[in-house]
């Protein structure tokens, strides 16, 4: 019931900001790649405050390059520290999108492919038949009526996947190949490792690795419930290790680094990103939502890539771009309510008023 209530408030906000931001036919966009943002800045808070987030940060890039970044609210809201663009956050299922470049790779590398089935590299999970192309995309397991089924669990397997392309701990790759290559200093590849008497397989990470991520992790924003614009309660999550599809904690700094090494081409090659950033089609003939490992839609004949990202009570995420404008916008907060309220899921980012005000902006 609350969930429709703040969905209804946060939209018919966003509506007016959008007939405030639009501009006319004769006009260039309000969007201004070299200055402040004072539009965008103004709403996004507007639009925190109506959605009762405690803490968020903002980051915008263009061609690689921040030319913006801010924190809203509270990290914390008993110490009222303030949230920054270096606050660390659980970023959910944007987790995925590292699982796609990774994965990607070995198909390059002509380790795996990504239409042979599972059972080739001796998986049977979710089912022998499952491919790669599949499970990057949310293809429903055979038999299912709707040919598309967002679900983090069956992007999960892919854990097991990378694991055979490279064999070692799949957090272990993360680290190795992303997150010590780009410099992200400030991401942990799970949870857990905040625990010092934690078992961890000899050799997985160095001990300065270990302390640098402890450190990060004692930085990590507080986790809200949020059940009313000016109530949060802090929610406990049990510590967990990172997975294909969630476990990731970063920063919008830190995401900018990957974003931009991924425009780049430093990570995936052309082709690659083609697929990746295209929607996939399904046996029909018709096209999902999806790309390999990333939504795909269009706005106003411009595409736009995008992943969202929810931990239940507690996390959430947007990451929006636009590839043939080199403009990357990405949002991370301390509660679920940049992605719960709004069914992103199904597919369509402009069911978020913090992505159709940007791309109002934008476009």
């Amino acid at each position: 019931m609350r969930s429709g209530i703040l969905r209804a408030g946060i939209t018919a906000l966003a509506l007016i900001a959008l007939s405030l931001a639009a501009p006319s036919a004769q006009q260039a966009p309000v969007f201004t790649p070299g200055g402040s943002l004072p539009v965008l800045d103004s709403y996004l808070e507007a639009l925190r405050q109506q959605a009762g987030i405690p803490g968020m940060s903002a980051i915008v890039l263009k061609d690689g390059v921040t030319v913006w970044e801010k924190g809203y609210g509270f990290l914390n809201t008993v110490s009222r520290e303030r949230a920054t663009p270096d606050t660390p956050y659980m970023v959910g299922d944007i987790s995925g999108t590292l699982a796609a470049v990774l994965l990607l790779q070995c198909v390059e590398q002509r380790r795996i492919s990504l239409d042979d089935p599972l059972s080739r590299y001796g998986l049977s999970s979710p089912e022998p038949t499952a491919t790669l192309r599949g499970l990057l995309t949310h293809a429903s397991a055979d038999g299912a009526r709707d040919p598309f089924t967002y679900s983090p669990e069956r992007y999960a397997h892919l854990t097991t996947l990378m694991e055979w392309c490279a064999p070692q701990p799949y957090r272990k790759s993360v680290a190795h190949r992303v997150l010590n290559r780009l410099a992200m200093r400030d991401s942990v590849p799970g949870t857990d490792l905040i625990d010092p008497a934690l078992a961890l397989p000899e050799g997985l990470f160095a001990a300065d690795e270990l302390e640098r991520y402890r450190a990060v992790l004692q930085r990590l924003a507080v986790p809200y419930k949020v059940t009313g614009r000016t109530r949060a309660e802090r929610t406990e999550l049990p510590i967990a290790t990172m997975t294909a599809s969630a476990g990731l904690v970063s920063t919008v700094r830190d995401l900018a680094r990957l974003d931009k090494a991924i425009d780049d081409r430093l990570m995936l090659l052309d082709d690659s990103l083609v697929a990746a950033w295209n929607p996939s089609i399904d046996s029909s003939g018709q096209p999902r939502p999806m790309g390999l490992g990333w939504f795909v839609q269009f706005y106003r004949g411009e595409r736009v890539v995008w992943h969202f990202g929810q931990v239940p009570n507690a996390y959430s995420s947007l990451l929006l771009k636009l590839p043939a404008k080199g403009i990357t916008f990405i949002l991370l907060a301390n509660s679920d309510g940049l992605s719960n309220p709004f069914q992103l899921p199904a597919g369509d980012v402009t069911r978020s008023p913090f992505a159709t005000v940007f791309l109002k902006l934008t476009t």
